[in-house]
């Protein structure tokens, strides 16, 4: 296995508008989509998408999303056999506006009713397989399977989108932590120390091997042993919705690191194609592209005739 990731899924309605109304008012919804979301699964359906071997760890609930989720990730070649699926419970669901004016996105989510899973033997021996363990919580299961993974060699990665103080105990079995501007504003509200290298070598100094920072529209940075760089966000031709861009970033950063002639800057530049691809697309999944096309996108500017248009009309339906 290539990459095992843990993660509670969730349902995605998205709605894409010209302008968020204002109270009172309507507005006319030039796009909708249902699409799986989560940020560890979205990472893994990128990884599945881009040709990876992968696997989560998890549960859903037995309701219509929960089997929507389930299937999407299979649609994607996620291997599902520890997803649990509990009968009667209810799976989590967002509804997520993006609008065209600021590019931006408003989430309203109602949790779902799983009950909370601890992590088994059959969990630690699906984990012991892969090459990269990959996270995005700070509770006890994952900080349980980040310290089992690295005693078993296995590479962890972290998204650290939001900050939460239990993320420092988790720090020292990071391998990765790739964080978004959410978390550095956040982590670094109080430091005076400005300077974005220097910041991450502050999260270095905590455990992890590589730090990266993504900041949207103005691309990521990176430090580790290479040296520290900046890399912009990749140009694409339009931007329809960035919903699900960092997490499909961290999938393309995985699948950049299971490439073993691969420079930390190539995968870097790698993963910001994909993330800008995908926003080319309304939800965090229609739009993430193949190896084929991402590759010669990355490597030329040019877009190729792909699956894309028909995975979008996919999506406009409840139904994968």
């Amino acid at each position: 296995m290539d990459v095992v990731g843990i993660d509670r899924p969730c349902m995605d309605c998205l709605i894409r508008v010209k302008q968020l109304p204002q109270p009172n008012q309507g507005a006319h919804v030039e796009e909708n989509s249902w699409q799986g979301g989560g940020k560890v699964a979205t990472a893994l359906a990128a990884l599945g998408r881009l040709g990876a071997k992968c696997a989560i760890i998890g549960d859903t609930g037995s309701d219509s999303y929960g089997q929507f989720c389930k299937n999407d990730l299979e649609y994607h070649h996620v291997d599902t056999a520890r997803l649990r699926v509990h009968e009667g419970a209810k799976t989590s669901l967002c509804f997520v506006l993006s609008d065209e004016e600021t590019h931006g996105r408003s989430i309203m989510g109602k949790g779902g009713t799983c009950p909370k899973f601890t992590l088994d033997e059959e969990d630690k021996a699906l984990i012991k397989t892969a090459k990269i363990l990959h996270l995005s919580w700070a509770d006890e299961n994952c900080l349980n399977a980040a310290k089992f993974a690295k005693e078993n060699g296995v590479t962890v990665t972290f998204d650290g989108d939001y900050y939460h103080p239990e993320v420092e105990e988790l720090l020292p079995y990071i391998d990765a932590f790739i964080g978004s501007e959410f978390f550095f504003n956040a982590y670094f509200k109080d430091d005076p120390e400005t300077d974005r290298q220097k910041r991450c070598e502050k999260i270095r100094a905590k455990g992890p091997k590589i730090c990266v920072f993504t900041f949207g529209a103005d691309g990521c940075v990176v430090d580790s042993d290479e040296g520290y760089f900046e890399v912009p966000a990749a140009e694409v031709p339009k931007i329809v919705d960035t919903v699900g861009a960092g997490d499909v970033f961290h999938g393309a950063f995985l699948f950049g690191m299971l490439q073993k002639d691969w420079s930390l800057k190539k995968i870097a530049e790698f993963a910001g194609v994909v993330a800008s691809f995908k926003c080319m697309q309304i939800g965090g999944r229609a739009g993430i592209p193949d190896f084929k096309t991402a590759d010669h996108f990355y490597r030329t500017g040019e877009i190729l005739e792909s699956d894309i248009p028909e995975r979008v009309a996919k999506y406009s339906n409840f139904a994968i």
